[in-house]
């Protein structure tokens, strides 16, 4: 573009900016900053939805120890199927399917990011690589032998209500009492209590750790009370089901309330 192209377009510009200026002028003070404020209101209308959908989840982490039955309960919720025994899995089992139970609906139904995150000590870790995006998280609780494995238990899930990234994204968090159908299992009010109480003798030992060994946790419950679930950052509740006997209802009333269909 040569030289009088250029001038040419620069006073073509500065014509219509002064058009503008005189057409600002000409608008009545009350209609410009009614205008100015409709268009700012707009703007922020616009930010706040596209936040909202950049913030909006469907990923639902299945945890727990190794043998609480979180791959029988993520097959039932993918297709159903009936797993005899235990299902080891020591590398995560993901999918993004429509729940089994919604399959005959009508109508558009959101599908559901499950991921069955390994109960190995070792393999822990990669529920950290999940978490920015979980909309809930389902810590499952073998119902049978909860009593040999409270301790355990508890200091998994203490870690999981203290993470940075659960507190502030006030993640909500179920504990599914599975293998509820066995004549020895414990009842959900048992657990619960039980595991309150061995996470209050946690929280005691320690918080009296050093400010460098629980840099990166938040604390639990309040100071000289009884920790009870009631008082975490985000919501916790306490359900029961069966992976094998395809009782998981409320473990799917869950996903639901997180997830919307």
């Amino acid at each position: 573009m040569d030289k009088e192209k250029m001038e040419e377009l620069k006073i073509q510009f500065q014509q219509l900016l002064n058009e503008a200026q005189e057409f600002v002028h000409k608008i009545p003070p009350t209609q410009l900053y009614a205008a100015i404020g409709v268009v700012v209101f707009t703007i922020f209308f616009f930010l706040i939805i596209r936040l909202f959908k950049r913030r909006s989840s469907n990923t639902i982490l299945l945890t727990g120890l190794s043998g609480s039955g979180k791959t029988v309960l993520f097959y039932q919720l993918r297709d159903g199927s009936s797993h005899q025994g235990t299902v080891t899995s020591m590398e995560p089992n993901e999918g993004v399917f429509i729940l089994n139970s919604e399959t005959s609906k009508k109508g558009k139904i959101k599908p559901v990011h499950i991921v069955d995150v390994p109960g190995h000590s070792r393999l822990r870790p990669k529920l950290d690589e999940f978490l920015p995006q979980a909309a809930g998280i389902v810590f499952v609780v073998d119902a049978v032998e909860f009593l040999p494995n409270v301790r355990a238990a508890s200091e998994y899930l203490y870690d999981i209500l203290t993470k940075a990234s659960v507190v502030k994204k006030k993640i909500p968090l179920l504990i599914l009492c599975n293998k509820v159908d066995k004549v020895t299992a414990h009842t959900k009010d048992f657990i619960r209590r039980q595991l309150e109480k061995e996470i209050d003798k946690l929280r005691t030992s320690r918080t009296a750790l050093s400010s460098a060994d629980i840099a990166n946790e938040y604390t639990l419950g309040v100071p000289g009370e009884a920790f009870v679930f009631s008082q975490c950052h985000n919501k916790v509740t306490v359900a029961e089901a069966s992976g094998l006997t395809s009782d998981i209802s409320q473990l799917e009333q869950f996903i639901r309330e997180y997830v919307k269909a």
